[in-house]
């Protein structure tokens, strides 16, 4: 009896130690309370799925703005340098006659009228070429110089070219697409935030629950041990009201260690630092008073606000804008040209003796597709197939969306139904338990009748917060399904 005495007062010590420590675990000045609104602008700023989506929004920015440079001028400047190894060698022949007296000859035939007319001049008489020098006529000479310097400037623009003004609409729509898709990170982050906030509440109350639990275990242990004291009150009764109290102690260790898991899963879904003290305000009890109006606040769910079929929607706009650009592909197109460049040929590098010679020219380039083995023609068809396919899968979408929005619907009428229900049955289980301490406290019943009356009470609590929990879970999805934005 001593020893049993004894390990019972230590466990009634232990146990109201660890009462307070998990009740001020969650209460400490360094503690940041988060509402609802407070944790949604937190985490659309330091979300990283949000912080990716506003990236892609500035890359296809850039990438838009790179598209509509094919409509400028294109600038280009250029310089080389060649040096010349081995020369090339140009023959030149006089058809069988020797080349060198050909040209003789005629300038014989060109200056006699000159010397007709001045006797005083004398022509020069031309001399045969002896073997040697028909010999050395037959051989190439070297053409060119050693070093060879150019440099210019060229441009290219286009005019007329229909493929190219369809392809910028594209580039306008991949920016579209691209804000879409970052609206729907922020509409999936809301949803995430809210669940996680929702489940934060869930886990509190759960742990509310086994708290008070525990604490009545420990109270009923008091009353029996002193009916025991003074035998009032069996060895049975004794013992079952002890290990009430030990068996409600992991009860209140999961609850917490939930709570613990439900703040750090919020925090990661804001983006903070998750060894930061964080709590959240409120209860699951402060939404069952709104859970009546939330029902009936959508009731004309129109679709266009809905993220996938937006992009859907957007994605078919590019793909008619490609069939188009595949059609354009057989029309003519026109661009204008530019080059200016100086060039030199010399055999030393004596710079300031340069001679550059100029080249410059402009001109238009039409080009007119005839005939690509039905390359183009296949583009085309190929992108109306993937139009059509894209279009199968907005049906598809769209009927998927509206069983979605009818089942969260279901769920959250649901929780309705059930919340009375429930709120009902812990109206009677505390009832209940009440008669049960009474009636335990008179010698009317056993342990076991005022255990079964707080596991009923326990169920019924439980039951309440999860009707809570399942409609808000479920609203938060249907806000997304129908596409509300929190930031609107």
């Amino acid at each position: 009896m001593k020893i049993t005495r004894f390990l019972s007062v230590l466990l009634l010590v232990c146990g109201t130690a660890y009462a307070q420590d998990v009740t001020s675990s969650f209460s400490g000045d360094s503690t940041i309370v988060l509402t609802l609104d407070k944790a949604l602008e937190i985490a659309l700023s330091e979300n990283v799925a949000v912080k990716v989506a506003d990236r892609e929004i500035q890359r296809v920015e850039y990438a838009k703005k790179g598209s509509y440079a094919a409509l400028c001028p294109t600038i280009d400047a250029s310089a080389s340098y060649m040096r010349t190894i081995k020369k090339q060698v140009m023959y030149m022949d006089g058809g069988g006659f020797d080349f060198g007296s050909m040209i003789g000859e005629s300038l014989a035939a060109y200056l006699f009228p000159l010397y007709a007319q001045h006797p005083g001049l004398q022509p020069p008489t031309p001399s045969k070429p002896d073997e040697g020098e028909k010999k050395s006529s037959s051989e190439g000479f070297s053409v060119g110089r050693w070093n060879t310097w150019s440099g210019g400037v060229s441009m290219a623009m286009p005019l007329i070219n229909a493929q190219l003004w369809e392809s910028l609409k594209i580039s306008s729509k991949d920016v579209e697409l691209a804000v879409e898709k970052a609206r729907g990170s922020r509409m999936e982050t809301v949803t995430q935030v809210k669940q996680a906030f929702y489940s934060v509440l869930l886990s509190k109350q759960a742990f509310n629950v086994y708290k008070e639990v525990y604490e009545n275990a420990l109270e009923n242990f008091k009353k029996t041990e002193m009916r025991y004291n003074v035998q009032k009150a069996s060895e049975l009764d004794y013992t079952r009201a002890k290990a009430n109290v030990v068996s409600a102690i992991p009860n209140v260790y999961d609850s917490e260690c939930s709570v613990n898991m439900a703040l750090w899963q919020l925090k990661a879904v804001m983006g903070v630092d998750l060894d930061m003290n964080v709590d959240v305000a409120g209860s699951l009890d402060d939404y069952a008073q709104t859970m009546f109006h939330d029902i009936h606040a959508h009731d004309d769910f129109n679709l266009e606000g809905n993220t996938s079929l937006r992009q859907l929607a957007l994605q078919a706009e590019e793909l008619a804008s490609s069939i188009r650009v595949q059609k354009y592909a057989s029309l003519p197109s026109l661009a204008m040209t530019f080059s200016y460049a100086l060039n030199a040929m010399t055999n030393d590098f004596k710079f300031s003796d340069y001679k550059w010679s100029p080249y410059s020219y402009v001109g238009l380039s039409l080009n007119i597709p005839i005939f690509a083995g039905g390359k183009r023609y296949n583009a085309v068809r190929q992108a109306k197939l993937q139009y059509d396919q894209l279009e199968l899968q907005r049906q598809n979408t769209e009927r998927q969306i509206r069983i979605a929005i009818r089942q969260y619907l279901n769920q959250m009428e649901t929780g309705m139904k059930s919340y009375d229900s429930a709120q009902s049955a812990v109206d009677m289980a505390y009832k209940a338990y009440n008669i049960a301490v009474k009636s335990y406290e008179l010698g009317r019943s056993t342990i076991t009748d005022l255990n079964d009356a707080q596991l009923a009470l326990t169920q019924a609590r439980l039951g309440v917060s999860q009707t809570i929990y399942n409609f808000l879970n479920a609203k938060a999805k249907l806000e997304q399904t129908i596409g509300y934005d929190f930031a609107e």
